[in-house]
């Protein structure tokens, strides 16, 4: 395409808008996520703008990596831990259910989809996007433990799905499908991933403690992601789990491999650049949607309007079946499974059923999609799969991102005071940290005894006073329980 004028005026207004966004989301209070998938169907309807396609293994090469490392390495591994059976539940048991559930929709429903087309646009809608929904459920008070919940299956989801989405795509390029052969390559897929992301996690936390300079650090911070995806794909493995393992894997390993101000610079850096990779595939999709569209003209545009409510509603009403029934079910199945923990309130599992809201790594998936099959025909059903994906991420963003907080405030959640606890520890920690050094420090002939004293009736008080706190809270809570008991 040559970058004249008129293309160089539109970049310009692309990048206006971007900025716009930037500002407008604080103001009004919406994530940022809502806001650019309605600009990229807004561009899509604005005339004379030139259709953009990057090659599709371009976008998934360089888009999902610092995605998905980014998610991954922001993860706690605690949370994912002491949340282990309900993210297994949604990250992997909902994921197949999705794809089966849209796969069965999409074939049944769908005009001349066939089941191997309609198998890969279940996978590629089937992962849920977290950040509108933390950003919601964090601003409104809602326990830690969803939230966690809500970012664990993200995470883990991400890694499932496009597993699936690979064994799909395949089938869809090849012509054929082996069952053998795709366990095969599933269970390979798994292990390779994991594994590989485990070796370039431990060789760029050994880089990373050798090294004391914040810019060099976030760099590479930067790369890591493309170190595991990259090795990973060429072996045949999932790059996605590679990235995201290796992203745990640093996560839980950052305190002792950077200092404050890696970590400072880094998470700056890594806000941008989440958002530039998101409002890049909401542009590179508007402008693609509207040759899309044209592309789809032989189906009347109320069959598409039709084809599209019912994928997003089968996703929708899918997760929303799927939750509450793997909450209840097994805490009353298994005893020993409600004695460790015992029934949430209902609110919880209701949230948790309208925050499967899907967005960049599912356009990622659908723009990745191949052109042509292995026999040299065109992938028929791409432009359609990348539509009804756009469609899918428009109406649970915008349905379900708009309508959450309405639902949270009305089922009037309470602070469970977790994150105080949480905050309380770590200070108390600290506190303790700081005596402990102060003890090895004292005999030193440069530190006065009196400013050591000094230092540790500061720190020693610091530490009763955020005890005496937590403490507090902790009988709060005790009488609390009491008193509904009684």
């Amino acid at each position: 395409m040559h970058f004249g004028t008129h293309e160089q005026l539109i970049l310009l207004a692309l990048l206006l808008a971007l900025a716009a966004m930037l500002i407008v989301s604080p103001i009004v209070r919406v994530p940022y996520p809502i806001l650019l998938v309605l600009a990229g169907l807004a561009v899509s309807f604005i005339p004379g703008m030139p259709t953009l396609q990057l090659p599709p293994d371009v976008v998934l090469v360089a888009v999902l990596p610092p995605l998905l490392y980014y998610s991954a390495y922001s993860t706690s591994l605690r949370d994912l831990r002491q949340n282990a059976r309900p993210i297994s539940l949604l990250a992997i048991g909902l994921v197949i259910a999705t794809t089966c559930a849209v796969a069965v929709v999409a074939h049944e429903l769908i005009d001349n989809f066939s089941w191997s087309a309609a198998f890969v646009l279940g996978a590629v809608v089937s992962p849920t996007d977290p950040l509108a929904a933390t950003k919601i459920t964090r601003r409104l008070g809602v326990p830690r433990r969803i939230v966690a919940v809500i970012e664990g299956e993200s995470l883990v989801n991400d890694g499932s799905a496009l597993v699936l989405y690979k064994v799909a795509v395949t089938a869809v390029v090849a012509g054929t499908f082996s069952v053998w052969d795709a366990g095969l390559k599933f269970l390979w897929s798994v292990t390779g991933g994991i594994g590989i992301g485990l070796v370039v996690g431990y060789l760029v936390a050994e880089l990373r403690r050798r090294l004391d300079s914040p810019p060099l650090e976030v760099t590479i911070a930067l790369l890591t992601g493309y170190f595991a995806f990259i090795p990973a794909a060429a072996a045949g493995a999932s790059g996605v789990l590679a990235v995201v393992t290796a992203g745990v894997y640093i996560g839980w390993l950052t305190p002792e491999l950077t200092s404050v101000q890696t970590r400072l610079q880094g998470a700056g850096v890594w806000e941008i650049l989440a958002f530039l990779i998101n409002a890049l595939l909401f542009a590179l999709v508007g402008l693609q949607l509207s040759h899309i569209v044209n592309a789809l003209q032989a189906t009347s545009n109320g069959k598409l309007i039709t084809y599209a409510l019912l994928v997003t509603g089968t996703v929708i009403v899918t997760r929303i079946a799927w939750i509450p029934f793997n909450v209840y079910l097994p805490r009353k199945l298994f005893p020993r499974i409600l004695e460790r923990d015992p029934y949430p309130p209902f609110s919880w599992p209701l949230v948790i059923s309208w925050t499967g809201m899907r967005g960049a790594v599912s356009l990622a998936a659908a723009l990745a999609l191949p052109l042509t099959t292995h026999a040299g025909h065109s992938f028929d059903e791409r432009n359609l799969i990348i539509f009804l994906t756009f469609c899918v991420i428009l109406g649970t963003l915008v349905l379900q991102g708009l309508t959450l907080p309405a639902l949270i405030r009305s089922l009037h959640f309470e602070d469970d005071g977790s994150a105080q606890r949480e905050e309380h520890k770590a200070r108390i920690h600290a506190a303790d940290a700081a005596i402990a050094r102060l003890d090895e420090l004292v005999d030193e002939d440069w530190v006065r005894e009196d400013t050591a004293e000094r230092l540790r009736g500061l720190y020693g008080f610091r530490r009763n006073r955020f005890c005496a706190a937590s403490c507090s809270r902790r009988s709060v809570r005790r009488s609390s329980t009491c008193a509904v008991a009684g």
